[in-house]
């Protein structure tokens, strides 16, 4: 057993958008602070300070990952830091790598908008309303995906329009994810 815990994800639609230039650069959000997410999880200011810290002593990236699958690597975060808002990323979708040009292709056509972050928690804490504050998390790659975890948060690419339709579709699954909770 590893010293903290089992791994976690995260899904995630930039709320300030995930912007896409020159077809395969890509920016946004992979977190935001003090955003309730489908789990109930709040991550918290400084969550990730830490770990990008012993990433870069040992000079070592965080993974830009498909779906999470160690195995489809498809570019490098060329820039991982905290601010005010979350966790900010920018890096670069590789065309040389076949499932990196499908990725690009995906996301530039406004097919995929999410990120997700994959990650331990070292230090979290209940408030009174059941949600989980995270307070220190152990950052292992962000992910491209289909279905983030926060809906609020969305990607922007040049399908812009589609923007209300995946809105749509993430409260089709809320509500759906609500009622098998309750039965």
């Amino acid at each position: 057993m590893s010293e903290y815990g089992a791994p976690e994800r995260k899904f995630h639609r930039p709320e300030k958008g995930l912007v896409v230039s020159d077809g395969h650069v890509v920016e946004g959000y992979a977190s935001l602070f003090g955003k309730t997410d489908q789990g109930g999880d709040i991550v918290q200011k400084g969550a990730y300070a830490e770990s990008l810290k012993r990433l870069a002593a040992r000079g070592a990236r965080v993974k830009m990952l498909w779906q999470h699958d160690p195995s489809q690597p498809i570019g490098v975060w060329d820039e991982v830091r905290e601010d005010a808002t979350g966790l900010w990323v920018k890096g670069r979708i590789l065309p040389q790598v076949e499932k990196g040009r499908e990725v690009a292709a995906l996301v530039e056509a406004g097919a995929i908008d999410g990120l997700s972050i994959g990650y331990r928690t070292v230090k979290a804490e209940r408030d009174g309303k059941g949600k989980r504050l995270l307070s220190e998390l152990e950052l292992w790659e962000v992910s491209l995906v289909t279905f983030p975890m926060l809906p609020e948060a969305r990607v922007a690419a040049k399908a812009d329009g589609l923007d209300g339709d995946w809105r749509d579709m993430a409260a089709v699954f809320e509500d759906a994810r609500r009622s098998l909770a309750g039965r």
